[in-house]
């Protein structure tokens, strides 16, 4: 189990909100935290303590330039997610990600294309794509959702879906969006799916508040998921966790 740190970009500054408030019209998101520093800061902090396969996140338009200043830093150090498309992916690449994460542009009428995906797949490769589920509870079970978190697909996730995905992509991120950002716990069942049946790598984010949910994590994932933390995390002005013992956690974990 590997700690990915974020740096998540919002009118082209690093913050950190609660993801299912963001929205295309009306109010803007609740905040959690806004950094003094700029995205470069954090890539060479990540760098320095050894930390890799973070998440660049796109939160809107507005951001482009600070992505690729984060990016520049240290090519193929970090991934990059929002708005990635078959047609920027591979520019995505050529700024310094290590891999490009896409989920809106899969999705079409909040069905899954298939045409879509083997676009991507043919524009960067199996390896260089990281296919984000992220997903909302509905029913008893969690279904995909897109456009920053405010549509539901029709895709369930599921170990059949898990393992049908796997076979297009190189990694998974699952964010459990109705905890995401409010620092009250973790989608148990949900790290428990994914601990049980996602045959590739898999990150999970959400809800992850103190030392007793990464043991969570730990247990109910079977060590086989890695995390990321936000909110929470000293780093970003949280007090549940901090950022030194998650670096150290990693170290520990890394092969």
């Amino acid at each position: 189990m590997r700690f990915r740190p974020c740096i998540d970009l919002h009118d082209g500054r690093v913050k950190q909100i609660v993801g299912g408030s963001l929205r295309d019209q009306g109010d803007g998101p609740v905040t959690n935290f806004v950094a003094e520093q700029p995205p470069e800061y954090f890539a060479d902090l990540y760098w320095r303590d050894g930390l890799a396969g973070g998440h660049v996140i796109l939160l809107g338009p507005g951001n482009t330039a600070a992505a690729r200043a984060a990016l520049a830093r240290h090519p193929g150090n970090l991934q990059v997610g929002g708005g990635i498309t078959a047609a920027n992916a591979a520019e995505w690449l050529d700024a310094g990600a290590g891999q490009v994460i896409v989920t809106s542009h899969v999705f079409v009428d909040g069905e899954l294309s298939a045409d879509r995906l083997r676009a991507l797949v043919a524009a960067v490769g199996r390896e260089r794509l990281v296919l984000d589920l992220s997903c909302r509870a509905r029913g008893g079970d969690y279904y995909v959702v897109c456009d920053r978190w405010q549509t539901f697909t029709t895709l369930r996730v599921t170990p059949a879906t898990l393992a049908e995905l796997a076979r297009h992509c190189a990694e998974f991120l699952v964010h459990g969006v109705d905890v995401e950002g409010k620092q009250a716990g973790i989608e148990e069942p949900l790290v428990e799916l994914l601990g049980e049946a996602a045959p590739i790598p898999a990150t999970y984010a959400g809800g992850i508040a103190t030392p007793a949910d990464v043991d969570r994590i730990a247990r109910l994932g079977k060590n086989r998921l890695d995390f990321t933390v936000g909110s929470a995390l000293d780093l970003f002005g949280g007090s549940g966790l901090r950022y030194r013992d998650m670096v150290e956690l990693d170290r520990r974990n890394r092969p």
